[in-house]
């Protein structure tokens, strides 16, 4: 029986949830997972920062900020060799899809003219492709559209109310226009957050029921586990218990039950029993590939290595549009 797909989530219903006796609530997920997706493929994306450092914002995990002193440096945008380079590296090694980051506040227009050639030229290589960019106005989005770009990255972060704690530079409102802009031209949201950043589990639970409750459930929900890096105001803060951060795979599963659950930043500092874990709760794709953005990742073969351990096979691309039209 396919779960039913909802956007009128309360407060209460959510909070139940991550209430849940641990094992209830990853038994509940599971069922759904199953329901609408293959119980043991994972979608693999591959990301690339194409443009590093010098961001305007403050959001205070990010060592790309101009805010900080992370040691990160500012860079231009890669050349268009550079980037096919590495989309080939991404396929020859197993991504379906290949995600371009900038650490931009919102990009000119003359940006976009050289992301548009980065975009059809990763598309020509038979990969699917993300963008990751800041703002966007509606002339953008469409823009993006018209060149073939199949995703659109831009999270949430945390929950409207603890928001200002991490960034003051951008509203959340600035972002829920943003991720309209994009579905309004017609292209798929990849929209999540980030959890172990001091919110309470309410904000975790708000967050979710936020994405949920969208007139259309993103397609791809990153789940990121803050990644603390030396000078952002993040850092030596305390450390998420693994099993939180489990709760909210579960939890983004139940709400969301055909959208893509994508375990992303932190799995570095995850050991094998919380990624399967993760897995079991409904988490089916990851980014691959030993570097998010600045912050490390675990390399290719490890992932190979975990996923003969747990019997998990890539997800290729024809499966995943079948799934997504199912």
């Amino acid at each position: 029986m396919q779960p039913a797909i909802r956007h009128d989530w309360t407060r209460e219903e959510v909070t139940a949830l991550f209430d849940l006796p641990f094992n209830d609530l990853l038994f509940r997920a599971a069922g759904v997972h199953r329901a609408g997706f293959p119980a043991n493929e994972v979608q693999i994306s591959t990301l690339l920062s194409i443009k590093t450092g010098g961001c305007p914002e403050d959001c205070a995990y990010c060592p790309q900020s101009s805010h900080f002193t992370t040691g990160v440096k500012a860079d231009k945008l890669m050349g268009k060799e550079a980037v096919l380079a590495e989309a080939r590296k991404a396929k020859e090694a197993g991504a379906s899809r290949f995600c371009m980051g900038a650490a931009w506040r919102s990009p000119k227009d003359r940006d976009i003219d050289k992301v548009v050639e980065l975009i059809e030229g990763v598309k020509s290589l038979g990969l699917e492709t993300c963008a990751t960019l800041g703002m966007l106005t509606s002339e953008q989005a469409q823009r993006l559209k018209a060149c073939g770009l199949d995703y659109y990255n831009h999270n949430l972060d945390t929950s409207e109310e603890f928001y200002g704690s991490i960034i003051t530079t951008r509203t959340y409102q600035d972002r829920l226009d943003t991720l309209s802009h994009v579905r309004d031209a017609g292209m798929n949201v990849c929209c999540g957050g980030i959890v172990g950043m001091g919110e309470d589990v309410s904000d975790r639970a708000e967050l979710l029921r936020t994405l949920a409750n969208m007139p259309q459930h993103p397609e791809s929900v990153p789940v990121n586990l803050l990644v603390q890096v030396e000078g952002t105001p993040l850092s030596g803060h305390a450390e998420l218990d693994a099993f939180d951060f489990i709760r909210a795979i579960a939890v983004a599963r139940i709400l969301m039950p055909k959208s893509y659950v994508r375990l992303s930043a932190g799995r570095e500092s995850m050991n094998e029993q919380t990624q399967a874990l993760c897995f079991f709760a409904g988490a089916n794709s990851i980014f691959y590939g030993e570097k998010l953005l600045t912050t490390a990742n675990p390399d290719t073969d490890r992932d190979m290595e975990l996923f003969k351990k747990l019997g998990i096979s890539p997800l290729t691309p024809s499966a995943e549009e079948h799934a997504e039209a199912a």
